[in-house]
């Protein structure tokens, strides 16, 4: 609940500070001076973007979050807590490449299966590989609003 709450606050604080910025942007338009104007629809477009990148955060955290209920209600989260750690706290290297090919031989079984897709995604953030955790999480979404569809 914790993280909920802050999400919400930082999320109100940057609603407020685009709301200055659309307000700035929108005086420097109407002033009438030439570079401002460019400068004023610049700023406006900082806003939009602020917005959308928003937008997509939130909602691809909410659908994690989702799946992670899902995969915790169908007990098949990985379980990370036998394997030996760092001193800061991460999966040692070894372990974390290890528990990544035993759940990527998984997804090669069930290459649909929305679960070993999430699977693989936990498996590749923690051995430390953002960028094919994201792109995994996000075939993991996919395929489970798939699922979901009525046929």
């Amino acid at each position: 609940m914790k993280t909920k709450i802050a999400i919400a606050l930082f999320t109100g604080a940057l609603v407020f500070y685009l709301i200055l910025m659309g307000r700035q942007g929108v005086l420097l338009v109407g002033s009438g001076d030439g570079p401002a104007m460019v400068m004023g629809a610049a700023i406006l477009l900082l806003p939009l973007l602020g917005i959308y990148v928003t937008y997509t955060t939130l909602r691809a955290g909410f659908a994690h979050e989702r799946l992670a209920r899902l995969i915790a209600a169908d007990g098949l989260e990985l379980d990370t807590s036998t394997l030996p750690r760092r001193p800061s706290g991460r999966v040692e290297r070894d372990a974390a490449d290890a528990l990544f090919l035993r759940t990527k031989a998984d997804l090669d079984a069930a290459p649909d299966d929305w679960r070993q897709w999430y699977r693989v995604a936990r498996a590749y953030d923690i051995a430390g590989d953002r960028r094919r955790a994201r792109e995994a999480m996000g075939r993991a979404v996919e395929l489970e609003a798939r699922d979901r569809e009525p046929r």
